[in-house]
């Protein structure tokens, strides 16, 4: 700390992104001063990127913050946040960066505001190195909504690498306290479902060759199961520019949900997108766990800001949950154990993570 400003060092870790937005929507939560030094420290392009400069200023509007250090290329900020409100907010990264990383900085933030949010998130909507809008409404949702509050994303278009320009509209409103959550019983597969999208140029013919792929190679593993992958093309009056990707998800009897995506490029044939996606999923549903590995570093945030115990039960534990968990005890004062799970079944590489949240009250209701 300097003064009362919490330092954090933003090229430690996983050393990207991440870090930045773990830090400041805590900061903006807890009322916590922030200074990050060394962002994005090891990376290829060090400093703020778009899409990062977009969420410190969306968390900055949100709580009528002060932000030394925002430009493009910094290596620095600082952040002092104010009271948080609520109300209309538009982020916009004017690149593929995705909307989807803009949407897990502030979703902490309006959950602890005065009055409800409706933020405009633009951008990529499917893009690489981060969820997929549909993995975004198909999986994060539901689970996410077991913290006990719901929220309404509107896909208004879609966008894709490079230029971007997809358009969703999330609205929520506040709550008094974070309930916590208990994912331990994976339960057995029940159904298996997705999207096989084109969008733009492509024909659809792509999108069934990616769907059909994928459930060929899931069928070589599970051979009982309905498994329905939809090949769609996204209308052209929703989706700006040309892209193609998918996504598939399992949903177990006890409501879990996994998942594996994919993303087409040029050069890159149908049916390696399918095969990609089913082998994700199929490596997601190996090693036992509730939730997949896209979601476990997600719902970190969460079981700290929480009341209570908060349990759930994940594959290898990876390095961005690791990440995510070393900031939130940083930050908060939540705890958090990390167990291998204690089965029968020795060769499933399956983890227990445990936090005492920290019982965030909402000041402003």
């Amino acid at each position: 700390m300097d003064g009362d400003r919490m330092e954090i060092d933003g090229g430690i870790m996983e050393g990207g992104g991440q870090i930045l937005r773990v830090s400041t929507a805590l900061s903006c939560v807890l009322g916590l001063p922030l200074r990050v030094r060394r962002i994005r420290a090891g990376r290829s392009q060090p400093g703020l990127r778009p899409q990062h400069l977009s969420g410190l200023e969306i968390v900055r509007d949100l709580c009528d913050g002060k932000l030394n250090g925002g430009e493009i290329g910094s290596t620095e900020i600082t952040f002092t946040p104010g009271k948080i409100k609520g109300g209309t907010h538009i982020a916009d990264t004017k690149t593929a960066g995705s909307v989807c990383l803009l949407m897990q900085v502030a979703m902490p933030c309006v959950l602890f505001a005065a009055s409800p949010s409706e933020l405009h998130l633009k951008g990529g909507t499917n893009a690489e190195m981060a969820p997929q809008i549909d993995y975004t409404v198909m999986v994060f949702k539901p689970i996410v909504e077991k913290f006990n509050f719901t929220f309404n994303c509107d896909i208004k278009r879609r966008g894709y690498y490079p230029q971007g320009g997809g358009e969703v509209v999330v609205k929520m409103s506040p709550v008094k306290e974070l309930s916590p959550i208990n994912l331990t019983e994976r339960g057995t597969v029940t159904k298996i479902y997705g999207r096989a999208f084109v969008a733009g140029a492509l024909p659809i013919k792509l999108a069934k060759d990616m769907s059909a792929a994928a459930v060929r190679c899931i069928r070589r593993e599970i051979r009982d199961l309905y498994i329905n992958i939809q090949p769609v093309r996204e209308p052209d009056n929703q989706a700006v520019g040309t892209g193609s990707g998918i996504i598939i998800v399992a949903e177990t009897s006890t409501g879990c949900l996994l998942a594996g995506s994919s993303l087409g490029k040029r050069g890159k044939n149908a049916d390696k997108v399918g095969i990609e996606a089913a082998e994700m999923l199929l490596q997601n549903l190996k090693h036992g766990g509730t939730v997949d590995d896209s979601l476990q570093d997600q719902l970190i945030i969460f079981m700290a800001l929480a009341k209570g115990v908060s349990r759930v039960k994940t594959g290898p534990i990876t390095l961005h949950t690791q990440t995510a968990i070393h900031f939130a005890e940083q930050l908060t004062k939540a705890k958090f154990t990390v167990a291998k799970s204690e089965e029968e079944d020795t060769s499933n590489d399956t983890y227990i993570i445990e936090c005492q949240g920290m019982g965030m009250i909402n000041p402003n209701l």
